[in-house]
């Protein structure tokens, strides 16, 4: 039976892999050496799940959307990450790799962070574990994400600005891969998204997979069936969307669908949309679809949201694309706000600009009557409050 999964070498398809500097290979090899045998003992299943289930809040509800429904023709549920505790899914990621880190001995907690959420989760688990954290972050987010700069700083964390290229995501990841091998003995760097060199991709979205396990028990609640027709998600890395899909990817009776940010338009130069225009190389030490400019040097990403704004793709969304499994639709900013603006009126749900973009696909997509669909909701829009009221006025 042919598998969309990783191989036994870190790879999904043509993508992934490890392709790191030697300096870095040491962090990298000891985490690859330890974190299946953690996640797999009952001892880490145990303290996870409680702490999912008591601090987190999961099961996240599977509603049905019934005004987007109608409109749509077919039967929409939101999975509704924005209701964990801090508002998205990057918590799940966060406490797993947290207990990963403690095990291992290890006392310091870096990571990056785009739009915050990624860095607020890791903030709150350090609190919640008593761990020094450390959080990098590209000035033009901080500038654009201050609610969640604050928390992080109430939370305990130090936060460091990055003021290299663009000043945004893909900056604040090599500053802290910079950071990780200077200091590998205690500290653990704690990524967001399923990206990296191996085991990264895919210990991140074995950790997010709790996401897919859910909507199956809740869809045979609701529809007397454990998959959906289609699934719908944001990408930007793609850790919520790898969690979305886990326990799908070989079920070929549901298509995937991911909801890429164009940006100003995927030709047009501030785009986003790595598997719609990017090319094959190297980026943050794995091997997947990336911005490219001319002379097949590394581009800039650009996006409205901060979240979404990353030069590459996780390499399992990366090999669906390639393979056909999954199905790409670009949303430019425009299409973005609107999705967010649609729900809002119609389910009264404010969404992440990021969650805001799977809404947008909705209009690109046919139906079939009784069609089910899960539109996954990574996160609530607080954060992007002054980016909505500016299209309000």
């Amino acid at each position: 039976m042919k598998t969309y999964n990783i191989d036994s070498n870190g790879f999904y398809g043509e993508f992934g892999g490890q392709f790191i500097p030697r300096e870095m290979a040491k962090c990298v090899d000891e985490l690859s050496a330890a974190y299946l045998g953690i996640i797999n003992s009952k001892e880490f299943q145990d303290e996870f799940h409680y702490l999912l289930h008591n601090y987190v809040g999961r099961p996240s509800p599977l509603y049905l959307a019934k005004n987007l429904s109608r409109k749509y023709g077919c039967k929409i549920y939101l999975k509704r990450e924005d209701l964990n505790h801090t508002g998205a899914h990057k918590i799940n990621n966060a406490i797993g790799q947290i207990l990963i880190a403690r095990k291992m001995g290890k006392r310091r907690v870096i990571a990056e962070t785009g739009a915050g959420q990624h860095g607020v989760a890791v903030a709150t688990v350090c609190a919640l574990m008593g761990m020094e954290c450390e959080i990098f972050m590209g000035a033009t987010d901080i500038a654009r994400q201050q609610i969640n700069v604050k928390k992080m700083k109430m939370l305990g964390a130090t936060i460091r600005a990055v003021t290299e290229g663009n000043q945004t995501l893909a900056e604040a990841c090599d500053a802290a891969i910079r950071e990780w091998t200077l200091h590998p003995e205690e500290t653990y760097y704690l990524i967001g998204s399923a990206v990296g060199p191996r085991p990264y991709p895919d210990m991140v979205a074995r950790l997010q997979s709790v996401i897919s396990a859910e909507i199956k028990q809740q869809l045979l609640q609701h529809e007397q069936r454990p998959h959906p027709d289609k699934i719908v998600a944001c990408v930007g890395g793609g850790s919520n969307a790898a969690g979305s899909i886990y326990h799908y990817l070989d079920t070929p009776h549901t298509e995937i669908i991911l909801a890429e940010a164009a940006g100003k338009g995927i030709h047009s130069g501030q785009t986003a949309a790595s598997l719609s225009v990017g090319h094959n190389g190297v980026l943050h030490g794995f091997r997947t679809l990336t911005l490219q400019d001319e002379q097949g040097n590394p581009r800039e990403a650009y996006s409205i949201s901060a979240g979404l704004d990353y030069p590459g793709i996780g390499p399992m969304l990366a090999n669906l694309y390639a393979q056909g499994r999954a199905k790409v639709v670009p949303i430019t900013d425009n299409e973005a706000i609107e999705g967010g603006f649609e729900l809002t009126s119609s389910e009264g749900i404010i969404p992440a600009i990021e969650s805001a973009h799977a809404i947008a696909a909705l209009k690109h997509l046919e139906f079939k009557k009784g069609e089910v669909v899960v539109v996954t909701i990574s996160g609530r829009g607080d954060k992007d409050m002054e980016t909505y009221l500016q299209y309000m006025q």
